[in-house]
């Protein structure tokens, strides 16, 4: 073996099976369906391959915090990989491992290896993994055992480590110092608050882990947030969803509030009274609020898998790597952006998702934008489509996130998005007919000014009887929509506004079952939602989702600035 080719364990594990290889990183949930072991994921090229059993080789994941909660429940039920080798850096599906392991006794080796091996193994049908080898026909990989950091831990850590502060947070700072290791972590960092992913019923592993931890004794030590939920805790059984889903979906929120979670369930923590302040350090789940809150409010917080969320917020310690350190801040790739005139609020998510397809392994610097003088809004929809598509916990646009000036690195290369790119992007999110039933609004969580611009747009005027049009927003904002008259003029116009539920999470009878396909102006809800509902998913503008509501149809023609 020379040096170029090399693999070292992560997490240690024996295994056999044949390769599944791809060189596109994967998100677990939205992209893997837990019942069945199979992509879904319409726009990755294994969409309908099987992984139960195969040797998963790819780059990295990318994608949603919850991915880990997936991998842990296939592993619960016999559907996982046999094993994950990776190329790069990774965290979520690493932590779904290591809880599946460390807390069930269920092992699922994670290797690292280097691009050389990694392009030698892509062209194997099958391998064997042992503690010390990766073996296939003609090739043997020496694995080199996991990485050991000699953590400096504070008293205090060492004092919940020894469980002295109970089991609960012993196991929590047990995951913590494990994936610290992994990380090359040589400090934990204090932070001042937690938002909570894996309170999403992605799985039935969300709930027996949280469940198990619950029991534990387990109580946050700092301000944590909730994310959306995948029921409307108050009406669920009034809107007919299934009491085999909903009473496992309302039960994984009640553990968490009763570990002193805040109830807020919503995606979009940085619309609440408690968004983090700039230089602030914090551990949120959710990859949208992650890259938000790098991006645009200049807080720092990694983007934590689910499981590691809740450990972080019992101690309020979390590894001192990646992007809480300035020098992991730094933008790798410099991305130059071709601006089309007179541009809509289409623009904004589609710039993310394809920044997101030009630097899925690293932070970008997007230059050329600053004219367009986009809102919060608009980089709220930006932040959320980029994650959808990149691993990257954070981005930064010239002229206009806090942190841009100076951010990029002296090894950074340079990539460019040409209005070209834009127009294969956007028709590759509007295949679809021209008619739909159903407009979604609010993913992530719609704010108060989204809610006000759909009511100003739709002008009082009635939906179409034939088209549904829902909203998915936090409390507290449909609260101040409530206050303000907005919440009224959306209802007058037969605008459905539900809260605890995001468009990600919600499903059947709440999700219209007559819907053939549906509009959204979310780059997000774009690429899951078909692989989530099942149905044919456009995308577009505000205006083409008024459109759509009012009039049942909207032709699938590029936007004025594309044209």
């Amino acid at each position: 073996m020379t040096r170029s080719i090399s693999a070292r364990s992560i997490l240690a594990g024996t295994a056999r099976g044949p390769i599944v290889a791809t060189e596109e990183a994967l998100s677990f949930w939205g992209g893997v369906d837990p019942a069945t072991g199979r992509v879904i994921d319409v726009h990755h090229p294994l969409h309908g391959s099987c992984l139960t059993g195969g040797i998963l080789l790819m780059p990295s994941s990318r994608g949603s915090c919850t991915g880990s909660g997936v991998l842990l429940d296939l592993a619960l039920t016999g559907r996982a990989p046999a094993a994950l080798v990776l190329c790069e850096a990774e965290d979520v599906l690493t932590l779904g491992a290591l809880i599946a392991a460390e807390m069930f006794g269920k092992p699922l080796p994670v290797l690292r290896v280097s691009r050389k091996a990694f392009e030698a193994l892509s062209q194997a049908k099958t391998a064997r993994i042992s503690d010390t080898a990766i073996e296939t026909d003609g090739l043997t990989i020496t694995v080199e055992p996991p990485a050991t950091a000699s953590l400096d831990l504070s008293e205090t850590d060492r004092a919940m480590l020894d469980g002295r502060e109970g089991v609960a947070v012993q196991q929590a700072m047990r995951i913590i110092c494990a994936m610290a290791a992994q990380q090359g972590a040589e400090k934990l960092v204090d932070v001042v608050q937690g938002h909570i992913d894996g309170c999403i019923y992605a799985s039935p592993a969300n709930l027996t882990f949280a469940e198990k931890m619950a029991e534990m004794g387990a109580e946050v030590r700092v301000p944590t947030t909730m994310n959306a939920i995948s029921v409307d805790r108050a009406n669920w059984q009034a809107q007919g969803v299934p009491a085999a889903f909903g009473d496992p979906a309302a039960r994984l929120a009640d553990a968490y509030v009763r570990m002193g979670c805040r109830p807020t369930f919503t995606c979009s923590p940085y619309l609440l009274d408690s968004a983090p302040r700039a230089g602030e350090s914090i551990a949120w789940a959710e990859s949208n609020a992650v890259i938000f809150a790098n991006s645009v409010l200049g807080a720092r917080t990694a983007k934590h898998p689910d499981f590691l969320d809740l450990c972080i917020a019992l101690t309020g310690r979390a590894p001192r790597s990646g992007v809480y350190l300035d020098e992991h801040r730094k933008a790798r790739r410099v991305i130059d952006v071709d601006l089309p005139e007179d541009v809509d609020d289409a623009f904004w998510p589609l710039i993310g998702y394809l920044a997101g397809r030009v630097a899925p392994d690293r932070i970008p610097l997007l230059r050329g934008l600053a004219l367009a003088q986009p809102t919060r809004d608009d980089l709220k929809a930006l932040c959320a489509a980029f994650g959808t598509t990149s691993a990257a916990p954070m981005l930064h646009v010239e002229g206009v996130t806090p942190e841009a000036d100076g951010a990029g690195a002296e090894d950074a290369d340079y990539a460019t998005i040409t209005r070209a790119d834009m127009a294969v992007a956007w028709s590759s999110l509007n295949d679809g007919p021209d008619e739909v039933e159903l407009v979604a609004i609010g993913s992530p969580h719609a704010s108060l000014g989204e809610c006000r611009a759909l009511a100003d747009a739709l002008g009082g005027r009635k939906r179409h009887p034939e088209v549904m049009v829902i909203v998915t927003a936090a409390h507290q904002v449909i609260a101040e929509a409530r206050s303000e008259g907005t919440l009224g003029r959306l209802e007058m116009s037969g605008v459905q506004v539900l809260p605890d539920l995001c468009w990600c999470s919600i499903s059947e009878p709440v999700f219209p079952t007559k819907t053939r396909a549906l509009i959204t102006n979310s780059g997000k809800y774009a690429h899951y939602g078909p692989g989530l509902s099942g149905r044919t998913v456009r995308f577009g503008s505000l205006a083409d989702c008024i459109t759509a509501a009012l009039t049942g149809r909207v032709p699938a023609r590029l936007p004025d600035w594309l044209s």
